[in-house]
């Protein structure tokens, strides 16, 4: 191990990569971005999840494996990407493809010391690698996924989960609701803070005012009240109309079969969708392998791939990387601002 003093690294940005649930693809995507110099250049990944099970993936796809850090000296003595084991898990009782409560425990655990880590300004951010939701609620889990978990844990009540790309950005006003929930739980005030994030985080990016699209809930954006229950009339255009007396160019509500064009694309920068599908399905089939989750509206980075856990790919070595890569090099530029 490196016994270089801190004052000759290059203090570079360390941040916090959970594996995700180690049944899937997860591990593996990060230890390919420790390969990468594009990555190593430009911060230090701390590889977070059950250290045996990552050098059992390390060894059956022939990829080298970061040493592991047994306190945070062995961190700080150098610039290179290490493991910071959390979750106590039999490597060899582990199966590519079957997650269980055991291995939704260690992911969690994994999150959530990389969160607290952040919260603690030991890391300047944290990437999320793929978890098996349903290994979350087996390990007794009460949220459905990272972005309220995050929310809980850092005590913020006003986030949002945007996907983001070269190609499109969506940012979803509701996140993991069952589609028949989605209409009773829109409210005006969520439109408008979804989009004043969404903005807040494209325009930082681009360097001017982004470009913002509200999309309606219904087809043909409730065509007047004949497709709908009046959600567009009572609570969409009344956001789209405060977010434009706020300066923020904006159109909207568009219906969703037409909002994703290439002409309407080219005319947007962020959109504005009601619930989770109707921004991830345009954004998956544009950008699948190069899109990145980021939470709007903590108090600490936090990116993630947009991908899940890969179960037919687990340890096979044919999952792509590229997700991975772009949520890291993203949460080094968020991290840099």
């Amino acid at each position: 191990m490196s016994t270089a003093s801190p004052a000759s690294l290059k203090r570079i940005p360390r941040l916090a990569v959970t594996v995700g649930d180690v049944a899937g693809a997860g591990p593996e995507l990060a230890l390919r971005c420790t390969m990468l110099s594009e990555i190593t250049d430009r911060c230090q990944p701390i590889l977070v999840g059950p250290a045996d099970v990552i050098w059992r993936i390390g060894g059956l796809l022939n990829l080298p494996v970061p040493e592991v850090a047994h306190d945070w000296a062995d961190v700080e003595a150098s610039d290179r990407p290490m493991i910071w084991p959390v979750g106590d898990l039999d490597a060899v009782a582990v199966v590519p493809g079957r997650p269980d409560a055991t291995t939704g425990a260690a992911s969690l655990a994994s999150v959530q010391w990389a969160i607290d880590a952040a919260i603690d300004h030991r890391v300047a951010g944290v990437v999320t690698g793929p978890i098996q939701k349903e290994a979350w609620h087996q390990a007794g889990c009460p949220f459905p996924g990272h972005t309220e978990l995050l929310a809980d844990r850092t005590g913020v009540t006003d986030f949002r989960m945007m996907l983001t790309s070269p190609q499109i950005s969506c940012v979803l006003v509701t996140i993991h609701e069952a589609i028949a929930d989605v209409p009773k739980l829109i409210r005006t005030s969520s439109i408008i803070e979804a989009a004043r994030l969404g903005h807040a985080a494209v325009s930082r990016r681009l360097g001017r005012p982004a470009r913002v699209t509200v999309l309606g809930l219904n087809p043909h954006a409730g065509e007047g009240g004949l497709f709908s229950h009046g959600e567009e009339e009572r609570l969409i255009q009344p956001a789209v109309a405060q977010l434009s007396r706020e300066g923020i160019p904006v159109t909207g509500p568009l219906p969703p079969d037409t909002a994703f064009t290439p002409r309407q694309r080219d005319q947007t920068d962020v959109y504005v969708c009601m619930y989770h599908d109707q921004g991830l399905i345009p954004l998956k089939a544009l950008a699948f392998d190069e899109a990145v989750n980021v939470t709007l509206g903590l108090p600490i980075v936090r990116t993630s791939v947009d991908h899940g856990t890969a179960l037919d790919l687990a340890w096979t070595g044919r999952a792509s990387h590229h997700s991975m890569q772009a949520a890291i090099e993203m949460a080094i530029d968020l991290a840099a601002d």
